[in-house]
């Protein structure tokens, strides 16, 4: 890879306009699925729901809110940081919390589709539909972006 001529803190600054618009893209995902688990309980058919149904709906809301958090953290890193000339241990941070936070949301997205299947299938199939979800996850986020290194 070719060095780019550019200063440690246009890098920086460059660094962190993508990781922002990365995010972007990942807000949006876990907004949407805890804004759906969230209104999971308020339905009427949520009280016939099984206490296994009942312990990965709850799991898979805890899993999503850490990724809120941790997607979402690097705004008031921001915010408390701003103009204090510490952008590159800004990004570092980010970046590391951007990666839990994604590993978070893959946990999630399995943890909902499994409760769907569980609840409107069977948990034998919720297994296979969360299994194979969650080893795609796997293929396509980590394994793939790393082999291309």
């Amino acid at each position: 890879m070719a060095d780019r001529d550019e200063s440690p803190v246009e890098r920086s600054d460059r660094n962190w306009t993508e990781l922002l618009q990365e995010l972007r893209v990942a807000q949006t995902g876990v907004q949407i699925l805890f804004a759906f688990l969230l209104t999971i309980p308020f339905s009427q058919r949520f009280a016939e729901i099984t206490a296994v149904q009942r312990g990965t709906y709850i799991v898979t809301l805890v899993l999503t809110a850490l990724a809120t958090l941790c997607l979402i953290a690097p705004v008031s890193h921001h915010r408390i940081l701003f103009r204090r000339g510490r952008k590159e241990q800004l990004v570092e941070t980010s970046d590391t919390l951007a990666q839990i936070g994604l590993v978070f949301l893959w946990l999630s997205v399995v943890g909902a589709v499994f409760l769907v299947f569980e609840v409107v299938v069977a948990v034998s199939w919720a297994i296979v539909a969360a299994t194979t979800l969650g080893v795609l996850f796997v293929l396509v986020w980590y394994v793939f972006p790393t082999l291309k290194r």
